[in-house]
């Protein structure tokens, strides 16, 4: 185990490495609700696209390939902004988004306003 930013401890389970001890802890409930039917489809560390990237225009077009016709993307001028969450689970028919969270940084803060705002998704914070 190693301190991690925000004094949170690297920790390894089930050869996974999480970023916390309560991730860790949090993936072992799951698990179990997994094993016990009460949630499906568990997923870790899923990413979602908050705003796209942006890339300069070139005004070239394709002539030819299954591009023709196409306009040509130039440089990125702008990485995209994407959200990862800690888990993504089905329960009771919902597709429920969550994040364990010790301290709610301002990037979160936005990233989960833009989560609402362009997926319609609200966040379980654990």
């Amino acid at each position: 185990m190693s301190l991690h930013k925000y004094r949170n401890r690297k920790v390894s389970v089930d050869g996974i490495d999480f970023d916390s001890i309560r991730e860790a802890r949090r993936y072992k409930e799951l698990k179990l609700l997994l094993l016990a039917g009460d949630i499906t489809c568990l997923r870790m560390q899923v990413p979602f696209e908050l705003v796209p990237a942006q890339y300069e225009e070139t005004g070239e077009v394709y002539t030819r390939g299954p591009r023709k016709g196409q306009q040509k993307q130039g440089r990125c001028i702008e990485k995209s902004v994407v959200y990862i969450a800690d888990f993504v689970y089905w329960q009771d028919g919902k597709r429920i988004v969550e994040d364990t969270k010790g301290m709610k940084t301002k990037d979160y803060i936005i990233k989960r306003k833009l989560m609402l705002h362009v997926h319609g998704i609200r966040i379980r914070e654990v």
